[in-house]
C-alpha cells in the first residue's frame, strides 16, 4: 500500500472512527463474549466488504519494539481454534500464525522500536504500528476493527472493541501474528543480550528481569523513558538492531 499518502488528508484519530456503526453497549465485553465475526458480519452489512482486525503486542514491555498487526480475514477460510494470543500455547499460537497467514486474504506485520517509543511516547508509537500494519496490507480495507480503546490516525471508518481479541476473529487473528513476531524477535536478541532472562519474560518486567536492570543496567534496546529503567546507566550498545517481520511457523 505504500506510505501514508495512499490515505490523503491523514491527521489526529478524533473523528476517524464511525460512532453510530456499532451502539457503545455492542462493544463492551459481556460474560458470554466469545471470538466469532459478529463485528465484522455487522460491518459488512453497512456496506464494507474489507474489513480488517488490528491489534498490538508489547506496550508494555520494558525492553523492545511495540508490534501490530492487521488481518482480513477470508470468512470461507477461517483456521479453527482462532482466539486471544494470551490465551494460546506458544505451540498453538505459532501453527494459527502459519494458518492464518495462508489463509487471510491480506495480513501485515509492523514494529516501532524503542527509540521512537522513547521519543513520541508508547501510545503514539502504538498507533504508529497500528498505521504501519495497515499501509502494509497488499488488500486495502475500508474499515478496521481496532483492539481495546485504540484508533488509529487514518481517514478511514473504525471501531475500537473493548476486549475485541477475545471476540472478533479478525482482532484475534491479528494478536497472533502480533505476538508470534515480536516473540520471534525477543527471543534472538535474548543471545544478544544474555542475562535479563528475555527469552522467557518477552521484555516485560518480571522480577527477575528488574532484578538483571538494577544489577545490569539497560540494554540500548531497553525503554529508557519506562519506570523501572529510566535513571540507570546502560550498558554498551553493540551492533544496531533493526526489527524485522520474521517468517515463523
Amino acid at each position: 500500500m505504500g506510505s501514508s499518502g495512499d490515505f490523503p488528508g491523514a491527521c489526529g484519530p478524533s473523528g476517524f472512527f464511525c460512532e453510530a456503526l456499532l451502539p457503545p453497549a455492542f462493544t463492551r465485553p459481556t460474560r458470554t463474549a466469545h471470538c466469532n465475526l459478529e463485528f465484522e458480519v455487522h460491518a459488512q452489512g453497512c456496506g464494507y466488504r474489507r474489513v480488517a482486525g488490528l491489534d498490538e503486542v508489547g506496550r508494555g514491555a520494558l525492553f523492545g519494539p511495540v508490534c501490530a498487526a492487521a488481518v482480513i480475514m477470508n470468512p470461507q477460510r477461517i483456521p479453527p481454534g482462532i482466539n486471544d494470543s494470551k490465551s494460546l500455547s506458544p505451540r498453538r499460537r505459532l501453527k494459527l500464525a502459519h494458518e492464518i497467514r495462508e489463509t487471510a486474504e491480506a495480513s501485515a506485520v509492523a514494529f516501532v522500536d524503542s527509540f521512537t517509543i522513547d521519543r513520541i511516547n508508547i501510545l503514539e508509537a502504538t498507533r504508529r504500528a497500528m498505521l504501519l500494519a495497515v499501509e502494509k496490507l497488499e488488500t486495502r480495507p475500508d474499515f478496521l476493527l481496532c483492539d481495546g480503546d485504540m484508533v488509529v490516525p487514518v481517514p478511514l471508518p473504525q471501531q475500537p472493541i473493548v476486549g475485541g481479541d477475545r471476540r472478533s476473529l479478525s482482532i484475534a487473528a491479528a494478536s497472533i501474528l502480533a505476538k508470534v513476531a515480536r516473540d520471534h524477535l525477543i527471543v534472538n536478541l535474548d543471545a544478544r543480550y544474555p542475562g535479563y532472562d528475555l527469552r522467557n519474560n518477552m521484555g516485560y518486567g518480571t522480577r527477575k528481569h528488574r532484578d538483571a536492570l538494577t544489577r545490569l543496567g539497560p540494554t540500548p534496546l531497553h525503554r529508557a523513558s519506562f519506570r523501572g529503567v529510566c535513571g540507570l546507566d546502560s550498558v554498551d550498545s553493540g551492533p544496531g538492531v533493526v526489527p524485522i517481520d520474521p517468517k515463523c511457523g
